[in-house]
């Protein structure tokens, strides 16, 4: 165990999530339900790195056909943000959203974490019904992004 892997079970509990540890790594594994849909979270600790970093895995990958329109449409939303970025893996249509910080692990505070934790998952509910529109309902990437961003 390390620090910033305490100090993010401090958060966590404090915050009333209910987690997992994967075994043998630094990472903790818990749902979300946002007012748009449920996802899975991970949050790692890189102890050497002085690195926290939280993904929000999609439910869904895109199927082949898709791909190409989620892609533009994670491309279109990552313009702008300040707190993370959307990551797409085309050779299995895995869609994540991540956030990081890199501090020294004496530094880090249950506020920063509360930061980087919920800019993360407000993004990813933000955005959920883009995502499911292209996969479900043929929208464009320009229509979703239109919608979300006025």
């Amino acid at each position: 165990m390390g620090v910033i892997l305490d100090k993010m079970k401090q958060f966590f509990d404090v915050d009333d999530w209910n987690y997992s540890e994967l075994e043998g790594e630094t990472i903790l594994r818990m749902g979300f339900s946002g007012d748009n849909g449920n996802w899975t979270i991970f949050a790692q600790a890189k102890e050497d790195a002085e690195q926290l970093i939280v993904y929000s895995l999609f439910p869904n990958n895109a199927p082949d056909d898709k791909r190409d329109e989620v892609a533009k449409f994670l491309h279109m939303a990552n313009y702008g943000l300040i707190v993370g970025n959307f990551e797409f893996d085309y050779s299995d249509g895995e869609t994540r959203f991540k956030s990081s910080v890199m501090v020294p692990a004496q530094d880090i505070t249950n506020e920063m974490i509360r930061h980087l934790v919920y800019a993360n998952v407000l993004t990813v509910d933000r955005y959920f019904p883009g995502i499911m529109g292209i996969l479900y309902a043929g929208r464009t990437a320009e229509d979703s992004v239109q919608e979300i961003e006025g």
